[in-house]
C-alpha cells in the first residue's frame, strides 16, 4: 500500500454504503478495517443496500442495464449525503461515471485471474464434448466458446454462493468464477484451476476494490487516499481507458489486463463476438506514468485488428 501524507484534520465519522452480498460485505468492512486502522477515534459504519442488480437474477446483465445496476443505488446514498463513500469491485464500476462521483481510490489487487469450478473435473481441458459451464460473462463466454468450441456454456446469475449451490446441486459441469471473491471469502479449496491469461484474460478492474465518494468532498478524498495502491491503480486505469474508448459493458465481450513488469506497463486486450467466432486481441508495453495513453493506444490496436466490425455487429 503507498504511503500518504496524512490530512491536517481527521474524520470523526464516516459511513460506507455497501451491497449486502456476503463478497460485498466483506470488502466493505476490509475497507472499515484499514480506516479504522489510520484513525482510531472515528467511528466507521456500514449502511447495507440491495441493488437492483442484485435483485434481478433471471436475465442476464447485458439484457437489464449491465453492471451500473450495482452502483446506483449506491451512488444516491452518496448525493443525499446517508453515506460518505461507497466501496466496489472495480469491474462491477461503469467506465464513465456521471461528474458528481470520484473514484478517490483503488486498493491492492487479489489474484485478478478468472478461476475453473467443478465436482467433475480438474481443468477445461478435462471436460468432454457438452459438458455445461456456467458463466454471467460475455467476456468469459466468449472466450470459452473460442478456445473449447465443443463446450456447452449456459448463463449463470446470483451471487456467489448461489452460484456454487447451483454447481453443487448438479445443475453445471463447472463454473467460472473471479478468483479473487473466492479467496476473499475463504473459499480457495473451491478451485480447482486458476486460468491463465492466455486461457481467459479478465475484465478491467478484476480483483482491485475501488472506493467511491462524490467529487466535490476533498475531504473524503484526502482521507481515503492512503488507501490507494499506486501500481494497481496504474494497472485498472490502463485497463479502463481499454474498456472505455470501445464501449465496453455487459454487452460487449471484452477483456483488459495489465501487468508490471520491469517498471513498466504490459497490458493486453480482446474483443470478441459473443460466439468467439470473430476475435481481436493486441497486447503493448508502456510506461506506467500514463496508463491512459497506453490503454487508447492498445484500443487503436484493437481497431486496427478489426474490432469495429466486432462492435457494429453487437448492435
Amino acid at each position: 500500500m503507498s504511503l500518504a501524507t496524512s490530512p491536517v484534520s481527521t474524520p470523526e465519522r464516516l459511513v460506507i454504503a455497501t451491497r449486502e452480498s456476503r463478497l460485498a460485505l466483506w470488502q466493505a468492512e476490509h475497507v472499515r478495517s484499514l480506516l479504522q486502522g489510520l484513525y482510531p477515534s472515528c467511528t466507521v459504519e456500514l449502511l447495507g443496500m440491495t441493488t437492483r442488480g442484485d435483485k434481478i437474477l433471471d436475465r442476464p446483465l447485458a439484457k437489464v442495464g449491465g453492471k451500473g445496476l450495482f452502483v446506483k443505488e449506491l451512488e444516491t446514498a452518496l448525493l443525499d449525503g446517508s453515506a460518505d463513500l461507497a466501496v466496489h469491485s472495480m469491474k462491477d464500476v461503469p467506465m464513465q461515471l456521471e461528474p458528481e462521483f470520484a473514484l478517490v481510490a483503488i486498493g491492492p489487487r487479489e489474484v485478478p485471474l478468472d478461476a475453473f469450478i467443478s465436482n467433475k473435473y480438474e481443468s477445461l481441458a478435462d471436460m468432454p464434448p457438452g459438458a455445461v459451464v456456467g458463466t454471467s460473462s460475455l467476456r468469459r463466454e466468449a472466450q470459452l466458446h473460442a478456445r473449447h468450441p465443443y463446450l456447452a456454456v449456459t448463463p449463470l446469475r446470483g451471487n456467489l454462493d448461489t452460484r456454487l449451490r447451483k454447481l453443487d446441486e448438479g445443475q453445471f459441469d463447472a463454473i467460472i468464477l473471479a478468483a479473487a471473491g473466492l479467496k476473499r471469502l475463504g473459499l480457495g479449496d473451491r478451485i480447482r484451476s486458476v486460468l491463465t491469461a492466455e486461457d481467459s484474460l479478465p475484465a478491467a478492474g478484476q480483483g482491485a476494490l475501488g472506493i467511491e465518494a462524490l467529487s466535490s468532498r476533498a475531504d473524503v478524498a484526502a482521507w481515503l487516499a492512503p488507501l490507494n495502491d499506486a501500481a494497481t491503480a496504474a494497472c485498472v486505469r490502463a485497463e479502463r481507458a481499454v474498456s472505455r474508448a470501445l464501449a465496453g459493458s455487459c454487452e460487449v465481450p471484452l477483456g483488459a489486463y495489465a501487468e508490471q513488469r520491469d517498471g513498466a506497463l504490459f497490458l493486453r486486450g480482446f474483443v470478441a463476438s459473443p460466439d468467439g467466432a470473430r476475435f481481436a486481441h493486441a497486447e503493448l508495453t508502456g510506461a506506467t506514468a500514463d496508463p491512459e495513453a497506453l490503454g487508447l493506444q492498445l484500443a487503436a490496436a484493437l481497431h486496427a485488428q478489426g474490432a469495429d466490425d466486432i462492435l457494429s455487429s453487437l448492435g
